[in-house]
């Protein structure tokens, strides 16, 4: 098994601050597994909704959580919604005699009833995935091309690791989204998704979209919006500065693990992902997101005018703006749009982030740094 040292120490700070802490992300990303690091499966304060025995225990829900001391774990917390007026009653007790980790899939129906309910009383923690630094530097070829998924990047062969993505978004397609209560098509959805990662880094277009599928953009958006809440895409989200310059108002969409974006574009191995086209959108993309899950920034926005200067990522932590780029690259050199990037966003810095292994400076305050530093430094 793979240590995850920076999310479990992310989840044991989360329980020393908060009464209940909402682990939350898709299916098979290491949820339970990290839970049950905490809180063996066996005991008594583990609970797996999708266990007959669990549910069982569960008919009496404030007769079965009421007794319980230390840390109690709820697997796959969305299929029962009604406990969370019952877990904020418990939350509220003095002293506090239970604190609780609920393990979600993300679900955009768990969000809007914990924050009604549980608001002020719970805190949130994404888990996506194997990150980078869980894996080591010399695994970065493999974790690229496979994901963070840890049964894929752990798969014996490269075709073991392609069927289980592909069997996994099946599964995602035909039975979680349905559990959300959501009653989209599979095969809409799958044709959406694949749609999505042929325009994996660039800024969104609802209109083309919506063309390209004969659908109209308000389902186009629908759609979107759904994914994005189930982790499976993200919306970076454009940064407007008071600038003379016409910006770009429309996100940037990735699909979030890599090795999802290459089984959608039938990528099956090193050498496909070499020669394929979207092979510079799928380093940005790649870099985007372990880059975001190392640094933790405040707020995180892309830049971009329609006079052609843009910048990746703009970063705000501790008060400080850092520009990064993210270079497929052998030598990154210092481009017309960083300087740009550079004055009229009042950067503190810029990095050029690439899959190198030398670290140099460009200029003042740029520095090109390889991409396992990086995220190994955070």
């Amino acid at each position: 098994m793979i240590a995850r040292r920076a999310d479990d120490a992310l989840v044991r700070a989360a329980l020393k601050r908060s009464r209940v802490v909402a682990l939350l992300g898709p299916r098979q990303s290491g949820k339970t597994t990290l839970a049950r690091a905490l809180v063996p499966a066996g005991s008594l304060n583990y609970f797996d909704l999708e266990d007959p025995q669990s549910l069982a225990r569960l008919t009496e829900p404030d007769l079965a959580l009421r007794p319980l001391k230390g840390l109690v774990v709820i697997d796959e917390v969305q299929l029962r919604p009604d406990l969370f007026p019952l877990l904020r009653v418990l939350a509220d007790r003095r002293p506090l005699p239970a604190r609780f980790l609920l393990l979600g899939s993300a679900s955009p129906d768990l969000l809007k009833r914990s924050s009604e309910t549980l608001a002020g009383r719970m805190e949130t923690v994404p888990l996506e995935g194997l990150r980078l630094g869980d894996v080591g530097t010399k695994a970065q070829p493999r974790h690229w091309l496979r994901g963070g998924y840890p049964l894929s990047f752990t798969a014996r062969t490269e075709a073991n690791a392609l069927v289980w993505r592909r069997q996994f978004m099946q599964t995602f397609l035909e039975r979680d989204v349905p559990q959300l209560g959501i009653s989209i098509p599979a095969i809409a959805l799958r044709r959406f998704w694949n749609m999505v990662a042929h325009y994996h880094g660039q800024t969104w277009n609802a209109a083309e979209l919506a063309r390209a599928l004969a659908i109209n953009e308000s389902t186009v958006r629908r759609y979107l919006d759904l994914m994005t809440g189930v982790f499976m895409l993200r919306q970076l989200q454009p940064w407007h500065e008071n600038l003379s310059k016409r910006q770009v108002k429309a996100p940037k969409v990735y699909v979030r693990d890599s090795g999802l974006l290459h089984a959608l574009l039938g990528i099956a191995d090193q050498r496909d992902l070499e020669h394929h086209p979207k092979v510079g959108a799928s380093w940005e993309g790649y870099a985007v997101e372990e880059i975001l899950k190392a640094m933790r920034p405040d707020e995180a926005y892309f830049w971009a005018t329609h006079q052609g200067a843009e910048l990746d990522l703009l970063l705000f932590k501790r008060g400080r703006r850092i520009g990064i780029e993210c270079k497929r690259a052998d030598a990154p050199v210092l481009a017309p749009s960083m300087r740009i990037a550079l004055h009229d966003l009042k950067l503190d810095k810029l990095i050029v982030a690439y899959p190198g292994t030398r670290r140099y400076p460009l200029a003042r305050n740029v520095e090109v740094v390889p991409l396992t530093e990086l995220v190994t430094a955070g």
